[in-house]
């Protein structure tokens, strides 16, 4: 399995979703997340980047996964 290099997890309003970015090099994944709350804890949106990396095809290190603002 590919390593991604990181990820960003954003709250985005307009959808009222968050909102993850996989970053493999130059290519940026990007998916919605509809599963979890605003105000759903750090840990749990991490949990929802290493899976969305993995349904992708790559794996993630839940410590390289940047939660921006809510």
């Amino acid at each position: 399995m590919l390593r991604a290099s990181s990820a960003k997890v954003d709250w985005d309003s307009a959808r009222k979703q968050w909102h993850v970015q996989i970053h493999v090099g130059a290519e940026v994944i990007k998916r919605h997340v509809k599963d979890q709350p605003q105000g759903a804890a750090d840990q749990a949106l991490r949990d929802e980047a290493v899976t969305v990396a993995k349904d992708e095809g790559y794996d993630l290190d839940p410590s390289k996964v940047e939660i921006g603002v809510r």
